[in-house]
């Protein structure tokens, strides 16, 4: 059963840093893309980063504008996890951080992890 747990959200400072983690059961991160997308209050649920699967991809990881060179996605497969590190936080960062997987053809997400930046 394909599982995935979010955690690290958090209250911050603008400017401040914060790790994101997304503990993944039921497959393996490594063969597999996972994604980090967000919500904030009124908006529409967006994407923020993917590191791709190993297997399939000669593309490490790819980032949605607005956080590039800002987010770095990354993953440990001793311990199956994916990290979102946020860095340079800034208020409209501010949002319900999900981790996502598509398993064939079946969309997963975790429970969500809340962000909040104050100024």
């Amino acid at each position: 059963q394909v599982q995935l747990v979010d955690s690290g959200g958090g209250l911050v400072q603008a400017g401040g840093s914060l790790r994101l983690s997304c503990a993944v059961h039921g497959i393996s991160a490594s063969a597999n893309d996972i994604n980090w997308y967000r919500q904030a209050p009124g908006q529409q649920r967006e994407w923020v980063a993917t590191i791709y699967g190993s297997f399939y991809s000669d593309s490490t990881d790819g980032y949605a504008h607005s956080v590039k060179c800002r987010f770095t996605i990354s993953r440990d497969d001793a311990n199956n996890t994916v990290y979102l590190q946020m860095s340079s936080l800034k208020p409209e960062d501010a949002a319900v951080y999900y981790c996502n997987a598509v398993i064939q053809f079946r969309e997963y997400w975790g429970q969500g992890t809340q962000v909040t930046i104050s100024l």
